[in-house]
């Protein structure tokens, strides 16, 4: 019964609570209209937060930038709806372990197509896609920063370096990887085939020997 524009509106009150910007509002062209991304079910991101009441069976991601004393912190999780089926139970958990398999190999002189490919291999091994029409990026003063780090594989030989700070947030498909962008609104994306798509995203250090997960709940 509640809406993803209630949602936005708690949003609002938390960044303002915590001095925090909220970093899509207006980001873009078209200016994105609100200040978190909603994407349900077959929508795999940039979804915009409306009057749609949720309902029993659905899955939504939430994702939240915001700039805190002009630096940017990037992270998204997925929330379940009352029961849901398997396929979007199935989805929605191949898409979490990918993220935290990929961010488990994390350390400076690791390559950036390592990424893709421990993701990519865990995927297509639980029969799902990855979606190669958005990657993950470099953030920190800025909201997209170099470098670009593609979820799928690719020939990125560029090593990791201490200090480095970026997102990883695969986005999992059910079926095939194809998004559509939704030209009435020129931001929402969704699935070709309409089948659920699922996604978690953090925000990363690289350090001396490892890495360093930044938008861990305190």
């Amino acid at each position: 019964g509640v809406t993803t524009q209630e949602l936005d509106a708690i949003s609002m009150e938390l960044h303002r609570e915590a001095g925090a910007t909220p970093a899509p509002l207006g980001y873009g062209s078209p200016p994105f209209p609100k200040s978190i991304c909603t994407s349900l079910n077959e929508v795999i991101c940039h979804g915009i937060p409306d009057n749609r009441p949720l309902e029993e069976g659905d899955i939504l991601n939430i994702d939240v930038t915001a700039i805190v004393d002009g630096f940017y912190g990037d992270n998204s999780a997925m929330v379940t709806i009352g029961k849901i089926s398997e396929e979007k139970r199935h989805v929605v958990d191949v898409s979490y372990e990918c993220l935290m398999r990929s961010i488990k190999i994390l350390k400076p002189g690791v390559l950036l197509s390592e990424i893709g490919k421990e993701i990519e291999d865990y995927a297509t091994a639980e029969g799902c896609s990855v979606v190669n029409q958005f990657v993950a990026h470099g953030v920190g003063l800025n909201f997209h920063e170099a470098p670009q780090i593609p979820h799928h594989y690719n020939s990125l030989d560029i090593p990791l370096a201490k200090g480095m700070t970026f997102t990883i947030e695969p986005m999992i498909n059910a079926g095939v990887r194809t998004a559509v962008i939704d030209l009435s609104d020129h931001w929402t994306a969704r699935t070709a085939d309409g089948k659920p798509s699922a996604q978690w995203e953090h925000t990363l250090a690289i350090t001396d020997d490892g890495y360093e997960i930044l938008t861990l709940p305190e």
